[in-house]
């Protein structure tokens, strides 16, 4: 039997590059200056294109907020898929997915401050298809846990709050974390993990 070779990975076309520029360029100047404070045209300059060319890619200023909310979102999503088929360890899934969110710290500021504080400067529809992605990601939280339960690893009685006791613990640190402090984010996740599956309290004999 012969076998056809895998196709090579599909690399993006040159506008989808120049798009990603506009949109991590944005991120940065809504990270430093806030949404409503940055103008489309200090987009156009960050991004090193005249104003015109910008409108070529984006529309408006909130096709590119929504760019920005659906990349941050989109990451998360994908690395917890494909460690889910990698992996099925409570700790390996649950500490990873806190790595995720804490990594995105570092590799993607911007889009982190945006996702948590300028969701309803969105457009309705587009907060719609935003909060169906978070809900999805929430959804896929809460099922490890009740995995954990139902084979005896977790005593919880309220999966989806213990979800949302993770996400408060990883969502806020973009407020304090510093590239500069004592701990990376996988060290702060696994910390963060111990908190969650081990307590705090000394465990007895």
């Amino acid at each position: 039997m012969t076998t056809t070779p895998e196709s090579p990975p599909s690399t993006p076309s040159g506008a989808d590059q120049r798009r990603n520029e506009i949109v991590a360029s944005a991120a940065r100047l809504f990270d430093e200056f806030g949404y409503g404070n940055t103008s489309m045209q200090q987009i156009a300059i960050a991004a090193q294109m005249a104003k015109p060319t910008l409108y070529h890619y984006f529309s408006a200023k909130d096709a590119i907020l929504f760019q920005v909310h659906e990349e941050f979102i989109d990451i998360l999503i994908r690395q917890f898929r494909g460690r889910a088929l990698r992996s099925t360890g409570l700790r390996d899934r649950l500490v990873g997915a806190m790595t995720d969110i804490l990594t995105l710290m570092d590799t993607h500021r911007g889009h982190v401050r945006v996702f948590f504080e300028h969701h309803r400067e969105l457009p309705a529809e587009q907060q719609r298809l935003i909060r169906a992605k978070r809900d999805e990601y929430e959804a896929m939280l809460v099922g490890v846990l009740e995995d954990g339960r139902a084979r005896g690893e977790l005593i919880l009685d309220q999966p989806r709050l213990t979800a949302l006791g993770i996400f408060g613990m990883c969502n806020w640190a973009y407020q304090w974390y510093s590239r500069d402090g004592a701990l990376a984010p996988a060290e702060i996740a696994e910390r963060f993990g111990s908190v969650v599956l081990d307590g705090l309290s000394p465990r007895g004999d």
